[in-house]
């Protein structure tokens, strides 16, 4: 959870870090003593609210390489690996020196017997050894800032292999340099093109061999400026890669296949520096099922975490999620080239009538909004496209004019009007001349707009010269080849310039110091044990959230007095630290309206849990609540990102129909709100059949407090389900029903 941080850590959380096992670590390549008074700023449960984009610049541009065990030995996997490294060094500008004990030369360069014997201090170490663990321990001396291992046989295979990554990981950090790998490859060393231009894709892959497809971009046109191929991450790491892209100038997008993630924490950091920097994050993140999480795991050794949270995390910080390479390359691309849109409205222009209204219905389900072009427009539109043809959109042009200018001006009186953002054309079927004539006239325009302009170009041929030339000749066109990678990447497109116009960082707002809440609730708990209902409740009054007028009482007669003093009609609960589920036990009464029915209940419950040799600390005569809407709100330790926020529906309904949103803390009041959006029943809390609107702002308040409370208890609370909390009408508040309280 520590990734990079710059300076010292408060006593406190350094305390904490090593009674761990851990060693936080301090800036990168420092190795001098930290400042006393320059301290990483925490949250309320000593978590950093900020790290430092790691200075990669000596990694990617060194100004001189040592590579240990360099061959130039035939048949030696080890000689063509070195041959790559030198003519990589050379590209880069960089003096590469070949270390081996036993060769005086190396392809003609001198060869230097040990990591002692280098001639200079180096930036860049690249080991090709089987064993990288005593190789660290030289570097360090030799006071080398990077190094890449390649050796295989760590955290991917198992146990022994995973004991094997953490000594080598704990070497790396005493030594102070930074380490890619291990069970990396030679991606980082590629050769890009450098006759392309414009923004370009930052690349980082935890499998080499998934980043080919956006490598290969390059032969569209479309410009690469890094790759990082970052293996089993037992020091530098995804979240690394992603803060330090975010700063480059040249970047425009980041393009992430990634299987595991090291540290949840760290994510959301690079996470939200490449939001507020306005730098897409666009990822594919394997482990949606629990086969793909399984085999992720059997690759890369790490933790894949529970995917609605990564997923929940991920949108809620902004990196955007899809699910193929094909969408991956498809989307980083669009994103890094387009320029920032004029407007949110789509408009589909098509040869054919069925291909607009074909992909007008797949692009409107997708959620992107195709407004109706004014009767003004479609009259404007008329004077060049046939009477008969509808032109509100999607824009149905019969056949685009060949002979003459008609078919410019149609595409631009379209993008004229102030309600369209972009404008798509299908291209289904190449159909000279006009579907050549079609595509110089988009390209033609697009030079002349800043408005987004993309192409689908159906043919499976693909060697068609109006795709061929015309098309991927144009870098202000986005071609795609299929309908679907265009509605994914132009909804990505949107939906990120929507986001990071409204960011506001949240670890800007996220506390700093523990609320007198903090001292009361830490009170209360009960390391290792669950909380019966009654101090589960009391948690909750701790944090100022409502619970029912109630008493805990031990006898009857007590019991009967409660009732009056708390109102009839109640209801009457057993309350114990080991009732999880009460109602299937048969321990819980309501609707008791007399003192009859009140000590026969008290009977009854005290009966039935002296039968199933469930100890109780009380029986619980509580306020009935009946008119409302019945959510669930919760906590759950998650093993990525830490304590996560939940909300649905509850009652009976969170078991059936699984309805839930999740957060990850720190988080504000507008991803509380959204959480509720999400949420397919969320209609429930309009209003529906007669009922009146429920108490949203009061629900939002109580999601708050629970963000509180799980920040400031940290892992101390393993699980707390408030279930259910009655959100009564609008203006009446929320009232928890029920909680359950679990502690580690």
């Amino acid at each position: 959870m520590l990734g990079s941080t710059h300076g010292t850590l408060t006593t406190d959380f350094r305390a904490r870090v090593e009674a761990c096992g851990e060693t936080p670590r301090t800036a990168v390549h420092s190795t001098a003593a930290p400042s006393a008074e320059d301290t990483v700023a925490l949250d309320v449960s000593g978590r950093p609210l900020h790290a430092d984009a790691p200075d990669l610049d000596r990694f990617f541009r060194p100004e001189s390489v040592a590579v240990i065990g360099a061959s130039d030995a035939e048949g030696r996997p080890n000689t063509g690996i070195t041959r790559q490294l030198i003519a990589w060094a050379e590209r880069v500008g960089a003096r590469l020196h070949p270390v081996h004990p036993t060769r005086t030369t190396v392809f003609g360069l001198p060869c230097h017997a040990s990591v002692a014997d280098l001639p200079e201090q180096v930036d860049l170490a690249v080991l090709l050894v089987a064993d990288p663990l005593p190789v660290v321990e030289q570097l360090a001396e030799a006071k080398v800032k990077f190094a890449v291992a390649f050796a295989s046989g760590f955290a991917e295979t198992g146990d022994e292999g995973a004991a094997a990554q953490a000594r080598l990981g704990a070497a790396v950090r005493r030594s102070g340099l930074r380490l890619l790998g291990p069970n990396t490859n030679l991606n980082a060393f590629e050769k890009f093109r450098e006759d392309l231009d414009g923004p370009a894709i930052a690349l980082i892959t935890q499998s080499g061999h998934q980043g080919r497809p956006v490598y290969t971009l390059q032969e569209l046109g479309i410009r690469l400026s890094h790759w990082a191929p970052t293996g089993n991450e037992a020091d530098l790491e995804t979240s690394d890669f992603i803060s330090y892209f975010a700063e480059q100038p040249e970047v425009g997008a980041i393009a992430c296949y990634v299987e595991g993630l090291k540290d949840g924490r760290q994510f959301l950091l690079a996470a939200d520096r490449a939001a507020r920097n306005g730098v897409p994050v666009v990822a594919v993140k394997v482990g949606r099922t629990e086969t793909g999480a399984r085999m992720a795991a059997s690759h890369t050794g790490k933790l894949t975490g529970a995917d609605t949270v990564v997923d929940a995390a991920m949108r809620q910080f902004g990196v955007i999620r899809v699910d193929g390479l094909d969408e991956l390359q498809d989307t980083a691309a669009l994103l890094a080239r387009a320029r920032k849109p004029l407007a949110d409205g789509v408009v589909v222009y098509s040869i054919s009538g069925g291909t607009g209204a074909h992909f007008s219905d797949l692009a409107t389900e997708a959620g992107l909004t195709l407004p109706t072009l004014s009767q003004a427009k479609q009259d404007e539109l008329h004077q060049w496209i046939p009477s008969y043809l509808g032109v509100s959109n999607p824009v149905d042009n019969g056949g685009h004019p060949v002979g003459d200018w008609r078919g410019r001006k149609i595409i631009d009186a379209i993008l004229a009007d102030p309600s369209v953002g972009v404008l798509i054309c299908p291209i289904t079927g190449p159909f000279p001349p006009m579907s050549d004539k079609l595509a110089q006239d988009l390209v033609d325009a697009a030079e002349q707009t800043d408005k987004l302009i993309c192409v689908i170009w159906g043919s499976p041929v693909g060697t068609e010269e109006a795709y061929r030339t015309t098309l991927l000749g144009s870098s202000r066109v986005a071609t795609f080849r299929t309908f679907g990678n265009c509605i994914t990447a132009v909804r990505a497109y949107l939906g990120h310039h929507r986001f990071t116009s409204a960011y506001r960082s949240p670890f800007e707002d996220a506390p700093r110091t523990t609320s007198p809440s903090f001292r009361k609730a830490q009170a209360l708990m009960r390391p290792g044990q669950q909380l019966s209902e009654h101090a589960a409740k009391q948690l909750l009054r701790a944090y100022g959230i409502r619970v029912p007028r109630e008493q805990l009482v031990t006898s009857a007669a007590a019991a009967v007095r409660a009732a009056g003093l708390v109102g009839y009609p109640v209801v009457m609960k057993a309350s114990g630290p080991q009732l999880a589920h009460k109602t299937e036990l048969g321990l819980v009464k309501i609707g008791l309206t007399s003192a009859s029915q009140i000590r026969d209940a008290y009977r009854e419950l005290t009966d039935i849990a002296r039968y199933e040799n469930v100890p109780l600390d009380g029986i619980l005569v509580c306020q009935m609540v009946e008119r409302g809407v019945e959510m669930v709100v919760g906590v759950t330790q998650d093993e990525l990102f830490g304590p996560t926020v939940t909300v649905g529906l509850g009652g009976v309904l969170v078991e059936v129909l699984h309805d839930v949103a999740v957060r990850v803390p720190p988080f504000g009041e507008d991803q509380a709100r959204a959480m509720l959006g999400e949420l397919r029943g969320h209609a429930l809390l309009e209003g529906v059949r007669g009922a009146p609107p429920a108490d949203v702002d009061a629900l939002v308040e109580v999601i708050l407090r629970v963000q509180r409370m799980a920040m400031e208890l940290g892992d101390e609370l393993s699980e707390l389900d408030i279930n259910p909390l009655m959100v009564l009408p609008r203006g009446q508040g929320a009232v928890a029903l029920d909680a359950l309280a679990i502690c580690r």
